[in-house]
């Protein structure tokens, strides 16, 4: 038996505009530019007011704004009259836009170059090779990783040939192929099973008369653990040799190539985009001035000529053709609109979080020494401007600001705390830089121990934990003591 009853629930849902704010909120200047330009082109309604006057590529927030194009649409006549009760779809969803169409907008920042597998195929038909032994070479060629290694056992390989392409072969012969033929191509080191067979290929094609070049190779060959563990010692006596011999053969294996594929493309490669600063502080007479990179606060407004047009089709609420016309001029105008409300939105929330982060960061900015960064995490930012964290997430997202001190990261200056010994709150980036400053003295002969690292800094006042400098120095992509050794 069928029963009615009535429920209420209480939900929280975003509108499409909120979700395009969003959006907008955590584009970086390029990326911005960008979406500026495709809504520019696809809503002939929405205008750009170039101001030949302004020099300054930096404006403040009061100088985006534009009272003309926040304005309502005033027509002399009601568009819903004979509009009926079709509903305009607002160009506000993300979901308007393809995977297709960012691809394509990506397009110009990709250049196609050779690729290593195109590469060595060159070679390898200008071999004296049989057409058998030539497939099996292509498709070992083909299973070699982008910084040349063959990570895959040989008899994967042969079972693969055998299944995929009809060639039943050995492991021998597959090993035979690669060490007599593909190991010889260009770049040396192409080819190997490791880094050591890599290293090797490479030294093996120097002249081996060279004193230096031949210890290199016997290291490489025979203490290649002791090696990469640093026991330089155990190597000075296993070949009873004087310290400065030891560093000449470092040296040649310093030249060494670990990754022979790197400078080849395996499609394409991407340009590097400039960095261009989302914002830019100023310091003035004691006094900290954040600004918003003026290509982040166009002036826009709503197109006179399509606002005429609307007008004049109110003459005409007969024509079929005028209605379907009105329509979309209204879509048109309303989309602008709201275009313009959301970039001023951006714009406004930009600026006060840059505003807040200043404050916070005050004696940084003036100072420029990164010992003066005050702890900071995105609540305190939250807090003080009122948006909620994920907007300012959003906001710090991959933006970056021009100060005196040059181009920074806004997310390099969060950080979380930790207490001295005089009790005061100090920023974990203070004591990473601390840490670097105290390894950069260091004697390399005998680097310090995590051990020492925690005596060291608790005299200056830093009281952590051995787990916590270990932490902070893999963080810093520090090697522990034995990998910092040098001779």
């Amino acid at each position: 038996m069928l029963k009615q009853h009535l429920q209420l629930k209480l939900g929280q849902k975003l509108a499409p505009q909120q979700i395009q704010l969003m959006k907008l909120i955590q584009l970086h200047t390029l990326e911005f530019e960008e979406e500026l330009e495709r809504e520019l082109e696809e809503n002939p309604a929405l205008e750009i007011v170039k101001e030949d006057s302004k020099e300054d590529e930096f404006s403040s927030l009061e100088d985006a704004y534009q009272d003309e194009g926040t304005a309502s649409i005033e027509t002399d006549f009601d568009v819903n009259e004979y509009i009926y009760d079709d509903e305009p779809n607002y160009k506000t969803a993300s979901s308007n836009y393809s995977p297709d169409d960012e691809e394509f907008d990506n397009e110009s920042l990709l250049t196609e170059g050779q690729s290593l597998y195109d590469y060595l195929l060159e070679q390898i038909h200008l071999v004296n090779i049989s057409d058998e032994d030539e497939k099996i070479a292509e498709y070992v060629i083909g299973n070699l990783d982008t910084d040349g290694y063959l990570r895959r056992e040989i008899k994967a390989i042969v079972d693969d040939l055998a299944f995929s392409q009809g060639i039943y072969t050995t492991k021998e012969k597959v090993e035979d192929i690669l060490e007599n033929y593909i190991q010889k191509l260009d770049p040396p080191g192409v080819g190997a099973r490791g880094l050591q067979e890599c290293l090797l290929l490479q030294i093996e094609k120097k002249v081996s008369s060279d004193k230096a070049v031949s210890l290199a190779a016997n290291i490489l060959r025979h203490q290649f653990d002791a090696l990469t563990n640093k026991h330089y010692n155990k190597i000075i006596q296993k070949y009873d040799i004087e310290e400065e011999d030891l560093k000449d053969a470092l040296e040649e294996i310093s030249k060494l190539s670990p990754k022979v594929g790197g400078n080849f493309d395996t499609q394409t490669i991407t340009i590097n985009q400039e960095i261009i600063p989302d914002f830019v502080i100023q310091v003035k007479d004691g006094m900290v001035i954040p600004m918003l990179n003026s290509k982040n606060a166009p002036t826009l407004r709503v197109s006179e000529e399509y606002k005429d047009i609307l007008t004049t089709y109110s003459h005409d609420k007969n024509s079929s053709e005028h209605k379907q016309a009105a329509l979309f001029i209204k879509q048109k105008l309303d989309a602008a609109k709201w275009y313009i409300d959301a970039i001023n939105q951006r714009q406004n929330t930009l600026l006060q979080t840059i505003t807040a982060i200043v404050k916070f960061q005050k004696e940084y900015f003036i100072t420029g020494d990164e010992k003066s960064l005050k702890p900071m995490i995105l609540k305190d930012v939250a807090d003080i401007t009122g948006f909620d964290i994920s907007t300012i997430s959003r906001v710090v997202k991959s933006k970056y600001a021009d100060t005196s001190n040059g181009i920074i990261y806004l997310k390099d200056l969060f950080s979380d705390s930790l207490t001295n010994d005089d009790g005061e709150e100090v920023s974990t980036k203070e004591i990473k830089t601390h840490l670097q400053e105290v390894i950069g003295k260091e004697n390399k002969r005998k680097p310090l121990t995590d051990d020492a690292l925690v005596v060291i800094l608790k005299e200056q006042g830093y009281n952590i934990a051995r787990r916590t400098i270990a932490k902070y120095r893999e963080q810093l992509n520090i090697p522990v003591a034995r990998l910092r050794k040098e001779l």
